[in-house]
């Protein structure tokens, strides 16, 4: 099975599951906007969690820009910017959580 493919799942000690949607590939550290490189569908409302070495949080996804329009919604492939409500860092990995 492709790695881009492959199915992650989530599961944590507070007992939160879900899929990995994709990669952080850049983060604006000011604006606190990560670009994220999808492998997975999203949707505005969905609840993420992001992670990268010893440090997650989760939030809801309030807007999602692709080339600097709104949208509702990506699709595995595309890179979408999140605004978020921590700091992140390139190669943080997103979940959507169940």
């Amino acid at each position: 099975m492709n790695q881009e493919t492959a199915t992650v799942k989530l599961s944590d000690s507070r007992g939160e599951s879900g899929q990995q949607i994709g990669k952080v590939v850049h983060y604006f550290d000011k604006a606190m906007v990560a670009v994220v490189k999808l492998t997975n569908k999203i949707t505005v409302g969905d609840i993420i969690k992001v992670a990268y070495q010893e440090k997650e949080f989760s939030q809801k996804v309030e807007s999602m820009e692709v080339n600097h329009e709104k949208v509702q919604s990506g699709k595995a492939g595309e890179e979408v910017a999140i605004k978020l409500d921590q700091e992140s860092h390139e190669g943080a990995v997103v979940y959507k959580i169940n």
